[in-house]
């Protein structure tokens, strides 16, 4: 079993940057398929960004196109976190971001988009985007 907390959201500008921590506790969470997800306000849970192993089982890293080339996720072995780094925040970034985990370790790049395929999950951290 695994526990996800996340920390690091708050209130900023457009433009600003903010990153965002996952804790895991009870496994490793180096080991696991990690997403981060968001959900604004009257809007579907989407996905963010995600990193797994693919092929030759070496770590690639996934993002929605709403977020491409301005969040970057990175792992922490020592601490046993996942970070989101989001630079360049617009409005329409706002939300509820959530990280979770899965227990899949060969998740295929198909199914990570999906938030049904992760199975632990953290409460959310709040993250506003306003002037």
């Amino acid at each position: 079993q695994v526990q996800l907390v996340e920390s690091g959201g708050g209130l900023v500008q457009p433009g600003a940057s903010l990153t965002l921590s996952c804790t895991a506790s009870g496994r490793t969470l180096d080991s696991l398929p990690v997403g981060w997800f968001r959900q604004a306000p009257g809007k579907e849970r989407e996905f963010v960004g995600g990193t797994r192993w693919s092929g030759c089982r070496a770590h690639s890293k996934h993002y929605t196109d709403s977020v491409k080339g301005r969040f970057t996720i990175s792992r922490d072995r020592a601490k046993n976190t996942v970070s989101l780094q989001m630079n360049n925040l617009k409005p329409e970034d706002t939300a509820v971001y959530y990280c979770a985990a899965s227990s899949t370790r060969g998740l295929v790049l198909s199914s990570i988009w999906n938030s049904g395929n992760y199975e632990y999950w953290g409460e959310g951290t709040q993250v506003t985007v306003s002037s």
